[in-house]
């Protein structure tokens, strides 16, 4: 997880990182604690919040991929277990840059593997807080 390894500088710039999933909030705490994540997780299991951003599924061939085929194959030769997806493995997720509860930014990806880099959420993150303060500066 890149922005974990970079929360000093996107914490830096004044942000709050929330995760949200739609998992139940049980197995969201359970993947908090697997992934040592610092942030608090919202469970969404209704999907509202993706609904509302329009973040959407996607089909097989993008799921299973072939490097995500390769994945498994390389944990199955190395003796790891590979579980049974428990979820919907084709809802998609999204990267989202709230200003005041307003949607600045929001990376719709094609596929689970398609994410915005660290150093492009940064610069969205820097350009927001310069819309923040022209209008601001602008205001009587």
């Amino acid at each position: 997880m890149q922005v974990r390894e970079r929360r000093v500088e996107v914490e830096a710039r004044g942000a709050r990182v929330l995760v949200a999933g739609f998992s139940p909030p049980e197995a969201l705490a359970e993947l908090r604690r697997y992934l040592s994540l610092p942030w608090p997780i919202l469970s969404d299991v209704q999907r509202g919040i993706y609904d509302r951003l329009g973040v959407d599924r996607t089909g097989w061939r993008h799921v299973y991929t072939a490097r995500t085929l390769a994945r498994y194959g390389r944990a199955l030769i190395g003796g790891r277990a590979v579980h049974r997806p428990v979820e919907d493995t084709r809802q998609l997720g999204a990267d989202v840059i709230l200003v005041n509860g307003v949607a600045r930014l929001v990376y719709r990806p094609a596929s689970p593997d398609d994410r915005p880099t660290v150093d492009s959420l940064l610069e969205a993150l820097d350009s927001a807080a310069h819309m923040a303060q022209a209008r601001n500066k602008a205001a009587p």
